[in-house]
């Protein structure tokens, strides 16, 4: 069932929750929150994102988590109520990461707290809603105060900024260096909003359709090529003098992109698979090519607490203009067409108002 073919059932007025039951099928149901315990907060949603994430659970589930389940997972908003010893009252307009560690785990013992099996086990769902409760590790670790000049919107791109965050800190671009992204997606131009505002010299969007590559360049992509253009891998090849990118960073989350990013790098270069890959696809590899042309290949995953600290500084120095991802508001009753917009690929980000 596609997106236009879903259904939603409205069950109460008076506060709501979006349910998905099974893939293609939305509920919007009556939603009875619970007060805050110790360390908690009950939030009234003012925003919150699509993400490409959500996109695939609607079509086709998630492997961790069973339906029906809570929907959504960016957002930001307001205190309604606040538990017993937080940091925050009510009133206070907030911004969180749907996650955090356990801190005590091997992993976050050795600083990759993005591996923590608690941070994702136990990931913050039910943002599409009017009221959400914070957990308490969420609230201790990654809940921020919202800086007042700074938009619902915006403050809502928190975790998939960390998420593009964490994965340039592996990848390090430098000043001088080129950078081709693969995919024309929000999370793409996130990453090249990241890197024009470090500096890099040359960043290229590689992407599907004349709409995204607009985008694209609107929003201050060096150049962009049309991935379904014939010429498109000598266009990718002639950047950097013809030595081809420096860096590439793979956003489409397929087996042929992540093919396309290390055929397209250059010798000594460096890959980033950031997009995630349906369950039991697999990677094939020239071990010739990537020995002898000195590959650097990374694939990472999730953020941890620094990762977000520095999304949420990015964001309170206003330094991204990534208020511009969002291209689109719908309020929570026409969920449903949210998800048909993103099924046609007519909006990057879209911003649901309850």
């Amino acid at each position: 069932m596609n997106a236009a073919q879903a259904s939603v059932e409205i069950a109460g007025t008076h506060s709501r929750q979006a349910v998905l039951v099974e893939p293609g099928r939305l509920e919007l149901r009556d939603y009875v929150a619970p007060h805050p315990g110790p360390g908690e907060l009950l939030i009234q949603i003012r925003c919150a994102l699509t993400c490409g994430t959500d996109l695939k659970m609607f079509r086709r589930g998630h492997p961790l988590w069973k339906l029906p389940i809570a929907f959504g997972h960016e957002f930001s908003g307001v205190v309604m109520e606040a538990g017993e010893g937080v940091a925050f009252k009510a009133g206070d307009e907030i911004m969180a990461a749907p996650t955090a560690p356990c801190g005590i785990c091997f992993y976050c013992q050795h600083g990759q707290q993005n591996l923590c099996d608690d941070a994702v086990g136990r990931m913050v769902l039910g943002a599409y809603a009017d009221l959400l409760l914070l957990p308490a590790h969420v609230v201790a670790c990654n809940t921020f105060i919202k800086p007042a000049d700074l938009p619902f919107e915006e403050a809502a791109l928190l975790e998939p900024l960390s998420c593009v965050v964490h994965a340039q800190e592996m990848a390090r671009p430098e000043k001088s260096e080129t950078v081709a992204i693969i995919g024309g997606g929000a999370f793409s131009l996130l990453h090249m909003l990241v890197l024009k505002a470090a500096g890099v010299r040359e960043v290229a969007v590689v992407g599907r359709g004349a709409k995204r590559l607009k985008w694209a360049q609107e929003m201050g992509a060096d150049r962009v090529i049309d991935a379904r253009s014939v010429d498109a891998a000598a266009e990718i090849a002639r950047l950097n003098g013809g030595f081809g990118p420096d860096l590439v960073i793979e956003c489409t989350g397929q087996v042929e992109g992540w093919q396309d990013a290390v055929a397209r790098v250059r010798r000594g270069g460096r890959v980033v698979f950031f997009g995630g890959c349906p369950v039991g696809t697999v990677l094939s590899v020239d071990t010739r090519s990537m020995h002898y042309d000195n590959l650097t290949l990374m694939a990472p995953f999730h953020f941890r607490p620094r990762d977000v600290r520095r999304a949420y500084e990015l964001l309170e120095g206003r330094a991204l203009n990534a208020g511009a991802i969002v291209n689109a508001r719908m309020r929570l009753d026409d969920l449903v067409e949210v998800f048909a917009m993103l099924e046609r690929g007519v909006v990057l980000k879209c911003a649901v108002i309850p």
